[in-house]
């Protein structure tokens, strides 16, 4: 008898005589009339007795002197001797006194009805046998990170109230953040030098702490956000100012998010331009009364302590204005003689159209050797917009400071032209780039 576990195909059959039959005839049909005809090693008896041939299942039923019924046979033979061994039964034409007639309809692979099975019932025992509250191996992994959050979470200032992440003392460069749930965020994605402010009140230990390091400005994307960079801007010393994509907070964005805005932030000179926020007795300090700030960059401090000292002594204020005087007189002059030389250049008045629709905007326009626009993009964007266009860009125009690195990029690009408000702190200008301001 053949063994249902080693059943790898079942025959299916139909039989139809002109006349009446029973099992017991059908089956003798099917041994007597099938022996020799395919040799010694697929003879039906030698493979049923040696297992590799279930028992034939026959059903049959007689109406109207007629009978028809289904033949089942199991088998462990591969695919090819299977299927020979269901042809052999259409060469059966009498079975017993009657004519009759053997069609193969089907044969079923018993190891795919298995396999529907299991899926079948693994589909249940997953749904139905497991507890629902049983947490996913991501799900146990975000509250460990949680709690190491948590834990590396640290404290600032005098009342120690101020969260930071433990990174921020020892680190030349921080962020600063709004509230807690920012400083977490980062923490969450290894960033561990943020520290946040608490809202537009900015604590006086952050603002004394960003003059000893290189600062970032890390804000939401909403007017809120707008508003601490404003103050940070007048209360303390920041180097770049990043931005949430709008609409969103610092505290929600995920991983690339986070990156992306990172690498996109821009220099305070130009987040001074872009918030109309301008400190000109600083700039024209620095050069003599700032200090060394931590990781090699220069500190803004010394220059507001020299400011704030004139307002408390009157006659070193006025020795002071007498001395700051001359090169303040002979800067005027410069913009004025110059701002008619550059209203009247060929390049700026072919360029003055778009010069003019951009004012005030913070926004950028390509243009092709046609002066035509081929892309437009907020200035936060430039960088990277400039970096990934593979159009045949000639000319800039944007609302914002023409500064070194857009300088550099636009001559890798082989761009032309760059036409920004006003020039930042440019060390080295590439000789096939030429820059304009339009104030």
């Amino acid at each position: 008898m053949q063994s249902t576990d080693t059943t790898k195909y079942i025959i299916h059959s139909k039989i139809n005589a002109d006349g009446v039959i029973e099992r017991p005839d059908i089956v003798g049909a099917i041994f007597g009339q099938t022996e020799g005809l395919l040799g010694s090693d697929l003879d039906l008896r030698d493979l049923q007795k040696t297992g590799r041939i279930g028992r034939i299942e026959v059903i049959v039923s007689t109406k109207g002197g007629k009978t028809k019924g289904n033949i089942h046979i199991p088998s462990s033979l591969d695919r090819i001797e299977t299927s020979i061994l269901a042809a052999s039964l259409e060469t059966i034409d009498r079975v017993g006194p009657c004519s009759a007639n053997i069609e193969v309809s089907n044969i079923e692979d018993v190891r795919a009805t298995k396999r529907k099975h299991i899926v079948e019932r693994a589909k249940f025992i997953l749904t139905g046998m497991f507890d629902a509250n049983l947490p996913e191996s991501q799900e146990i992994a975000d509250e460990v990170r949680q709690s190491v959050r948590v834990e590396e979470m640290q404290f600032f200032g005098k009342n120690k109230n101020i969260p930071c992440g433990p990174n921020v003392l020892d680190s030349d460069a921080i962020v600063v953040v709004e509230g807690r749930a920012d400083v977490l965020n980062l923490l969450r994605y290894g960033i561990k030098n943020a520290i946040c402010v608490g809202g537009t009140n900015v604590p006086p230990e952050v603002a004394e702490l960003t003059r000893k390091k290189t600062v970032t400005a890390f804000t939401d994307g909403d007017r809120g956000g707008k508003l601490i960079i404003k103050e940070l801007l007048q209360v303390a010393d920041i180097d770049y100012v990043a931005r949430a994509p709008d609409g969103k907070t610092v505290e929600d964005l995920v991983q690339r998010e986070i990156i992306r805005a990172l690498r996109q932030k821009v220099p305070v000179e130009q987040a001074m331009e872009a918030y109309s926020i301008d400190k000109p007795a600083e700039k024209t300090t620095t050069p003599s009364s700032s200090g060394p700030k931590k990781g090699g960059r220069i500190a803004r401090v010394p220059k507001r302590e020299k400011r704030v000292k004139p307002d408390r002594a009157r006659n070193p204020a006025a020795k002071m204005k007498k001395i700051a005087e001359p090169p303040i007189k002979k800067e005027k002059p410069k913009p004025s003689s110059t701002k008619p030389a550059t209203s009247q250049h060929p390049v700026l008045k072919r360029l003055s159209s778009h010069s003019e629709s951009l004012a005030g905007t913070l926004g950028a326009r390509l243009l092709d050797q046609d002066d035509k626009v081929v892309n437009e993009t907020p200035v936060r964007d430039l960088v990277n917009t400039l970096k990934n266009s593979e159009d045949n860009v000639k000319s800039v125009v944007f609302d914002g400071v023409v500064t070194q690195r857009i300088l550099d990029i636009a001559s890798n690009k082989g761009i032309d032209t760059l036409i920004g408000v006003k020039k930042g702190n440019i060390t080295k200008s590439p000789a096939n780039v030429k820059v304009y301001t339009s104030a």
